[in-house]
């Protein structure tokens, strides 16, 4: 009679696991035989086989089916978590500077209580982001402004500050710069080649603001995953965001792809996302009230018209929660510029001509004869209170509601915009915060149609000297020739007669 341990050590050996499959002679076995007695199979026996081929084929796990692209995103965030060596790391400065990035995770703790985020997991990951491009970049101030969702890859984004002496502009006037060398060289072709004109001459292009003042106040990075190149996104030009507005497209995650929309975007989709972007800041970038203030030496309109710029209040004083969530929305503000609809912050006449641009007498001539001017656009100035904001189809332009009723002192004030679903605030004391987690889109109650193509130009005015006529037939070329021939002879008869009296007289 086999002993104790013999049968331990059959059992352990029977245990033995493939390294392939992970799977062991025993497990199998015992698999086979509770599944003959539970469902009672006839002739056993004979299809053995069969049933441990099925058993075989069902127990292989599927944790181990990987799909490759979660593998390479693994790699690369891997490296978020690689901690800098001591030796290499750069010593710290000796004056105290103020750290750029802020406490993402904070900040995401009170989005949690208004039910708004992506998860402690990916907010962690997209800090660790964050802190990487602040290594990589002489920044002042970093931000999480949100993420985008792209119908293949998503777009999350951070809003910078530079700090000043940053080199920020040297590789975009290098780029301006040859953009204007080879548009030189296009006109010089252009001139050479001795083609017909139209009289048709396309509108004056609206300059673009300049890097720290209105739409392009703030400069943005995007990427794809934490972990993957943070891409600076180029400046917005007022024609971006002019032909943003007429389009509605959704992002694929590719920043080099192609706009095809009617009309047509200017761009590719790093210039229709940077555009949108600035449209969502525009409209929902709010603070409470008195949190940001003018500055006291500017003696500009006190309603703060005209102004482009102010400061923090360090006299603020938070205000409780149910005043930040009073159905009267008057204790929150815009702190971000409107947008006109010339596509800028700050209007410019179009009909002035810039000091760099000649002059020609034809088109001086021109301007002389059409005085008309175009009219100066208006919009709300800075720090406007957001229950100005424009109804959105019956709807208000904001939502405010607390995180919680049931202990309303430690509830958090969130305030949701229906203008640009996604985009979502809180309040509790002196901290606030915005953020947009959605597809860039702007609501809409229809579903959105591409506006009709505009009619034709007529390249020529209506007038017999240009106006086509059939060509004539057979029998109306005879009809012509006959009637000249008999008027030939007719004139050559008259011509004899009157010989013929001269000869007479």
């Amino acid at each position: 009679m086999a002993s104790q341990a013999m049968i331990d050590e059959a059992k352990a050996f029977l245990k033995q696991e493939n390294p392939d499959n992970k799977l062991n002679v025993y497990d199998h076995l015992c698999s086979i035989i509770h599944s003959v007695l539970e469902e009672r199979t006839q002739n056993s026996v004979d299809v053995f086989e069969d049933l441990s081929l099925e058993k075989k084929h069902s127990a292989e796990p599927e944790s181990r089916v990987i799909d490759e692209q979660e593998v390479l995103v693994a790699k690369l965030q891997s490296s978020l978590f690689e901690r800098t060596n001591v030796e290499d790391a750069d010593p710290e400065p000796e004056d105290e500077v103020e750290m750029p990035l802020p406490d993402l995770m904070d900040i995401s703790y009170y989005f949690e209580q208004a039910g708004v985020g992506l998860g402690r997991e990916e907010t962690f990951k997209i800090f660790l982001a964050l802190k990487n491009l602040v290594d990589t970049h002489t920044l002042q101030n970093v931000r999480f402004w949100g993420k985008i969702f792209g119908t293949v890859k998503n777009y999350i984004v951070a809003e910078v500050e530079y700090r000043e002496g940053a080199e920020d502009e040297e590789g975009e006037e290098e780029e301006v710069e040859e953009k204007v060398a080879e548009e030189e060289e296009e006109d010089e072709k252009n001139e050479e080649d001795e083609v017909p004109k139209p009289d048709f001459k396309q509108p004056p292009k609206i300059p673009r603001e300049e890097n720290g003042t209105g739409c392009n106040k703030k400069t943005y990075f995007v990427c794809n995953e934490p972990g993957t190149e943070w891409i600076k996104l180029p400046p917005v030009d007022p024609a971006e965001i002019v032909s943003a507005r007429q389009i509605k497209k959704f992002f694929t995650g590719n920043l080099n792809a192609p706009v095809i929309s009617y009309p047509p975007f200017p761009g590719l989709e790093m210039n229709y996302l940077r555009a949108q972007i600035a449209r969502i800041s525009a409209a929902t970038h709010i603070s409470p009230i008195d949190y940001y203030k003018f500055e006291e030496d500017d003696d500009d309109d006190s309603d703060g018209e005209g102004r482009d710029s102010y400061t923090l209040n360090v006299e603020f004083e938070p205000l409780p929660v149910y005043e930040l969530v009073d159905p009267s929305l008057n204790n929150w503000v815009h702190h971000m510029q409107h947008i006109l609809p010339q596509g800028r912050c700050q209007w410019v006449n179009p009909a002035m001509k810039t000091e760099n641009e000649e002059f020609d007498e034809d088109e001086e001539e021109e301007e002389n004869e059409d005085p008309d001017e175009p009219q100066q656009e208006e919009g709300p100035p800075l720090l406007t209170m957001i229950n100005q904001d424009s109804d959105v189809d019956g709807l208000p332009a904001w939502s405010a509601s607390r995180s919680s009723d049931l202990v309303p002192a430690y509830s958090v004030a969130v305030l949701r915009s229906n203008t640009w679903p996604g985009a979502c605030t809180f309040g509790f004391d002196k901290k606030f915060e915005n953020v947009y987690i959605g597809f860039g889109h702007k609501y809409s109650s229809e579903n959105y149609s591409p506006p009709p193509p505009p009619p034709v130009f007529e390249e020529y005015l209506t007038d017999l000297e240009v106006t086509e006529v059939p060509d004539p037939t057979v029998a109306d070329e005879q009809a012509l020739l006959a009637m000249q021939q008999e008027q030939l002879e007719r004139e050559a008869e008259e011509a004899e007669m009157q010989d013929d009296e001269e000869e007479d007289d």
